[in-house]
């Protein structure tokens, strides 16, 4: 696990020390450097594999390959058993090596035989060509940028910013897109001209040329015919396997543990696997309505594992300008949970596992059973949805909690105007910012340079896709091509390696995933029971009070702060807006959604939330403020 970066330059081989400074967090055990007249690559290592040898960038037989690669390479043994047997040469014990010596025997090719996470680059001398790759569900990131004569690419964006080959400047259509998907899709990054490489795609960089395939996707159709208890005991079968190669380590591997069933299966599944006490390590709230401790303790009890609990004060707006500078974007409430349990986790192991892609895979949202309520809901014809239901769901006050029954009611009436993809990506920015929404908070001078403010695109070239039959697998594919690799996978990875530690998430592994689609929607969604043949594995497991327990989560109450304790601070900060003042956002909008939230009209708080990261990032990417300067504004505002 590690930061990776090159550039290929003239006479910049000074640069490379600069981006893998940049990266230290995520590799604080080592760094190693390549040069030649044509590139220079850097890495920085958290040694988890081959801790004596196993520095990069790593070579060939013959030294005309180079390689750096951060991730973990899960199927490695078998691969370089069978390099082996054709006569390929290692010169380490790292699990990384083995792509090298697959891309003197399969090219480009190499990336399909490969298990595991991982974002690399091969530099290929002899032909002059760079090649680089993402892995299937994007666990590991990778950003690159071509300017000014120059071709850099870095794990974070941060450092190819370090590289100064390029003027910083907001790129206006990735931030359009982000306000209402809540990630930032696709190749965008927050900077014009940086790059995200997508997930399951390859990219080549050759005489000045760039190409990129992707090698990968997932096909829902061919679907399983066996019993339901057949695909239990497959299940069961595949997961279990998967968590023993997610184990391959030289140092003590844990697991995150909250009170759900999806981390919860994965730690039962290493216990079980295991002849030591896992260590696990937990979040609580001082609230009992939003404490999870008592739940994760029961399975650790369970199986005897070395548990570390942590009850928590949120401190998040002081906790915000660190969150954003590891995210090198707007922060998410989601991420806060994740740094707070990383801290801890850190202080004991290098590696943990955890439970990312169970929602994904199997169908554990709210959302997936609203559609089906949706669709009953439409059966009374849309005059009185529209005319007498909405006047009494416009009256109903609102709490501003989590899901608030006055936020479910305006998400049900305003889904019914829409079917299938329409509803479902709609569906994703009606809390946060529709298209109307942004009609009013940008200026039009801004909107004249998006070129393509379809937001709901996005969404659409996966729910439409021909892959999928099912709406259920229509919605479970969506999510697995834009929320998991640009949303959950990208906070999952900047959050923990804030603290230098290596999240694995074996419920996205590729092969897990591909058996997933093939289970019928019917019985991942049965009924109204989310999760429900996950929830089967899981119950051979856990104990059975929490088999069906709603999901929780690590969650505080954003809309009562921002009314509150965070009101003034608010007020203040919006009032010197630096969006405003450079001409991209209306700042009577932005005073709208304020005295709505603030007066108790409306909860705005997901659209706020965004608007002040917002302004955040900003001052610290575009105006040097550092975290701790940040920590001191904000306590000058409140």
């Amino acid at each position: 696990m590690c930061g990776i970066a090159g550039i290929m330059h003239a006479g910049k081989t000074d640069v490379i020390r600069q981006m893998t400074d940049a990266m230290i967090h995520r590799g604080p055990d080592d760094s190693g450097y390549y040069h030649d007249e044509d590139i220079s690559l850097g890495q920085r290592r958290l040694s988890i594999i081959d801790l004596e040898s196993g520095r990069q960038p790593i070579s060939n037989e013959d030294d005309t390959l180079q390689l750096v690669c951060n991730g973990e390479i899960y199927n490695s043994p078998e691969l370089r058993k069978d390099l082996l047997a054709r006569g390929h040469r290692f010169k380490t014990h790292t699990d990384v090596e083995v792509i090298l010596h697959l891309y003197e025997e399969y090219g480009r090719d190499c990336v399909k035989h490969l298990q595991g996470m991982f974002a690399f680059a091969i530099w290929d001398k002899p032909r002059r060509r760079l090649f680089m790759a993402r892995d299937h569900l994007g666990q590991k990131p990778l950003f690159f940028c071509r300017r000014n004569g120059a071709f850099a690419f870095a794990s974070e964006v941060k450092s190819l910013l370090a590289a100064n080959i390029m003027e910083r400047e907001i790129d206006l259509e990735g931030v359009w897109h982000y306000i209402s998907l809540r990630f930032m899709p696709d190749e965008y990054s927050m900077f014009k001209g940086i790059h995200k490489l997508p997930a399951a795609t390859s990219l080549t960089y050759e005489n000045g040329d760039l190409t990129r395939s992707q090698y990968w996707n997932i096909d829902f159709r061919d679907k399983l015919s066996s019993s339901e208890d057949e695909i239990e005991s497959q299940l069961n079968d595949l997961l279990l396997d998967t968590v023993n190669s997610h184990l391959l380590s030289d140092v003590r591997v844990g697991a995150f543990l909250s009170g759900g069933i999806d981390s919860g299966t994965i730690a039962s599944m290493m216990s079980t696997l295991s002849d030591e006490p896992i260590p696990t390590f937990s979040l609580g709230t001082k609230e009992k309505d939003f404490n999870e401790l008592p739940y994760s303790r029961m399975v650790a009890e369970k199986y005897g594992m070395e548990a570390y609990e942590k009850v928590v004060e949120p401190d998040l707006i002081h906790t915000i300008p660190t969150m954003i500078y590891h995210m090198d974007e707007p922060a998410d409430p989601f991420g806060f949970g994740v740094y707070l349990v990383s801290e801890l986790a850190s202080e004991h192991v290098k590696v943990v596992l955890g439970g990312d892609g169970g929602d994904e895979n199997f169908a554990g949202y709210d959302r997936y059973v609203g559609q089906r309520l949706v669709d009953y809901y439409c059966l009374l014809p849309k005059w009185i949805r529209q005319g007498v239901v909405k006047r009494i769901t416009d009256r109903i006050p609102e709490t501003f909690g989590y899901k608030s029954l006055a936020q479910k009611a305006a998400w049900v009436n305003e889904m019914s105007l829409f079917t299938g993809g329409d509803r479902y990506a709609r569906s994703m920015s009606t809390l946060r910012f529709t298209s109307d929404a942004k009609q009013r908070l940008f200026t039009s001078a801004s909107m004249e340079q998006i070129d393509d403010p379809d937001s709901t695109e996005r969404i659409l070239r996966y729910f439409n896709a021909e892959n999928i039959d099912h709406v259920v697998d229509k919605m479970l594919y969506t999510d697995l091509m834009t929320r998991i690799p640009d949303h959950l996978l990208t906070i999952a990875d900047r959050m923990t390696m804030a603290h230098s530690l290596e999240s694995r998430s074996p419920l996205i592994d590729y092969k897990v995933v591909e058996f997933a689609a093939s289970i019928p929607a019917g019985i991942k969604l049965k009924g109204n029971k989310l999760k429900y043949i996950l929830r089967r594995v899981a119950s051979r497991y856990m104990p059975e009070e929490l088999i069906w327990m709603k999901k929780q989560g690590f969650r505080f109450p954003l809309g009562i702060w921002f009314r509150t304790e965070l009101k003034q601070f608010l007020q203040n900060l919006f009032s010197q807006s630096r969006f405003v003042e450079l001409g991209i956002f209306e700042q009577t909008y932005i005073d709208e959604l304020l005295d709505e939230h603030i007066s108790g009209k409306a909860d705005h708080n997901y659209r706020i939330w965004v608007l002040l990261n917002l302004e955040m990032w900003y001052r610290m990417y575009f105006e040097g403020e550092t975290i701790e300067s940040m920590r001191e504004f904000t306590d000058r505002l409140a």
